[in-house]
Formats: structure tokens, sequence, C-alpha cells
């Protein structure tokens, strides 16, 4: 059994908190949140204690991993603990909206020798990995084009927005580390643009709500990304790999599998509502894999270095969108 404490209480927590509390090899600990009243709730609904302090979970030798998911700007100093507390640590992205402060928290986490892991979840959507393993295979032949699609129903709290980073480190994110992921490569450059048109008053703090990210691998193959905050339809992520023999997709998912035929007319499920709800299964994926790490002791399946490389995309991205310009990806430590 590996002994978890969870850090942070809020809607992300709660999802996690409920995967450690599923998992079969997994005892659920202890939660600490900055909000007492809040941790204390979580953790009575999942049969674990609240911590008061920090000091009880990276003071306590009775533990062998914690789960970050606190407020992103506490990401980087919660690493830093686990290190000095030689615990291992599966931590939400992004490591720190700032990329030298991220760059320096992973050399020090990897000085200390703990197992950290990035939570890139949608690296564990089933579609997605055989997606990505039709590719390594080469049944579709040489890589030419990656098309990946990320587009939300309904845009997200002002509040939050203001502090995720933009949508190129808070959503593209996760797609330039698929782009990174299925191809196998590392990209060269990113030429990016981006709008606000749903809401125009994200300008106010350099956001966009719809952008196209067009990225280049080593190899000449290319990969184009399109993320929308704001559809009238539903969650629609969807990737598709064009090859030299042979394309390969992992389709939109709709929220029901059947279908009602009637006379002429036909009805159908449309996509998901929200984004958790198609991403959902992912989470409880991506944990199982890490603890697997831990029982099997070998390495996390997407190291902080790994992380890192995707942000350093993000931000060249969001360098693009200022310059007018394709922009050099810099991925050095």
């Amino acid at each position: 059994m590996q002994r978890f404490a969870l850090i942070g209480a809020g809607f992300i927590g709660s999802v996690h908190a409920h995967n450690l509390a599923a998992h079969p090899e997994i005892d659920f600990k202890l939660v600490y949140d900055i909000d007492p009243q809040r941790a204390a709730a979580l953790a009575s609904r999942h049969g674990a204690k609240a911590a008061a302090t920090l000091d009880q979970i990276f003071g306590n030798d009775g533990l062998d991993a914690v789960f970050i998911a606190s407020s992103t700007d506490s990401h980087a100093q919660n690493l830093r603990l686990a290190a000095d507390a030689r615990l291992a640590a599966l931590v939400e992205k992004p490591i720190d909206l700032d990329l030298e402060t991220a760059k320096a928290t992973v050399a020090y986490v990897e000085r200390s020798g703990i197992k950290a892991m990035v939570n890139f979840n949608r690296r564990f959507d089933r579609a997605h990995a055989e997606l990505k393993e039709l590719v390594h295979s080469g049944r579709i032949g040489d890589l030419a084009l990656l098309q990946l699609t990320s587009r939300g129903p309904a845009l997200p709290p002002l509040d939050y927005l203001k502090n995720s980073g933009g949508q190129f480190l808070d959503q593209a994110v996760h797609f330039y580390d698929l782009a990174r992921w299925i191809s196998g490569q590392d990209p060269l450059q990113v030429h990016a643009f981006g709008s606000a048109l749903s809401a125009p008053e994200i300008a106010e703090f350099g956001d966009v709500d719809t952008s196209i990210s067009s990225l280049q691998f080593p190899s000449g193959a290319m990969a184009q990304i399109d993320c929308v905050r704001h559809t009238n339809y539903g969650y629609d992520e969807r990737i598709e790999a064009l090859g030299s023999e042979a394309m390969a997709a992992s389709e939109r998912q709709p929220s029901g599998h059947v279908s009602l035929f009637q006379g002429q007319h036909a009805q159908s499920h449309g996509l998901h509502g929200n984004w958790f709800d198609r991403v959902q299964p992912t989470y409880a994926a991506s944990l199982g894999a890490f603890v697997q790490a831990l029982d099997e002791d070998r390495e996390v399946p997407v190291t902080l270095r790994e992380g890192l490389k995707s942000q350093a995309i993000a931000q060249a991205a969001v360098r693009s969108i200022a310059t007018g310009h394709s922009e050099m990806i810099d991925y050095s430590l």
C-alpha cells in the first residue's frame, strides 16, 4: 500500500480524493487545504483525516507520497517540500507559471532523487494512447501532420482566467504535451495566432479565447492545434495523425452511444456538456500509472522535465503572439 496525502481540497482536489480513496493499493491518510473546513469535509467523505498544517504532511514519516492539487502559485514550493521530505510527488500542471522558477524547482527536485510526475492526464485517454501506439508502430508510415483540437463549451470564470497563465499555458499546453508524446519529437519552433472573440474583456489582461498554434518537428512533420474556450455545441477534443501510408484518428466522443431511428428521422447523442465529463476517467488512470511506477520502482510516465518542455512550447507561443513571428523553442533546463 502506498500511503498518500492530498494537498488541495478544491474542485480538482475533490476529484483526486475520490480516486485516491477508490484505488486498492492506496492508503489515503491526510488532506490539507488553506481552508481547514474544506479539508475536513473532504477528508471525512473519503475516510481520511484533515491536516491542520503542511508540517503534518511533510514532517510525517508515515507517508510515501503526496498529491499536489493546491493553487498554482504553491506548486513549486510544495514540490520542494516533498523533495526535502523524500516523498514521491504527483503534481498538477504547471510546476510554476514562471518558467525560470519551474526550471529551478525541477533541478532542485531531481537532485533529491524522489519520483515526481506532472499530471498531464490526457496521455491516459484510451483513444489518444491507441493513436500514439499506431504512430509509433509505423502503421501510418512516416508522420507528416498532427491535427489536435480542444474546444470548450463555456468560458471559465474571469477570476480563474486572470490567474490561469492564459490559454496557451492553461489549455493548449495539454495538447503541446500530446503532440510531443504522439510524435516522439520535440518541436523546434511554434507560430501562434490568437484572438479574444467570445470575451473581448480578457484581452485587457493579455489573454485570448480562440487560438491556433503551428509546430514544426525536426523530421519536417508538423502539428496544428486549435483551441477555443467557448462553443455552442459541447466539448470537442480529437486528434488526427496523417502519415505517408495512412491516417489515424482519436475521434470526438459523444455523450452516449445509442441512437434512435424512427421512420425518416434519427436521434443521436451530442458531445459532452463540459470538459470534465469527457476526460474524467483519465484522472484515475494517471494516478494508477503513478502508483504502478512507485510499486515497481521505475521512472514515472510523465517526468517533471517533460512538463517543462511542454511549458517551454507554451511560452514560445506566447512570444509568437507578441512578435507576430515564429519563435524557436528553448528546452534548456
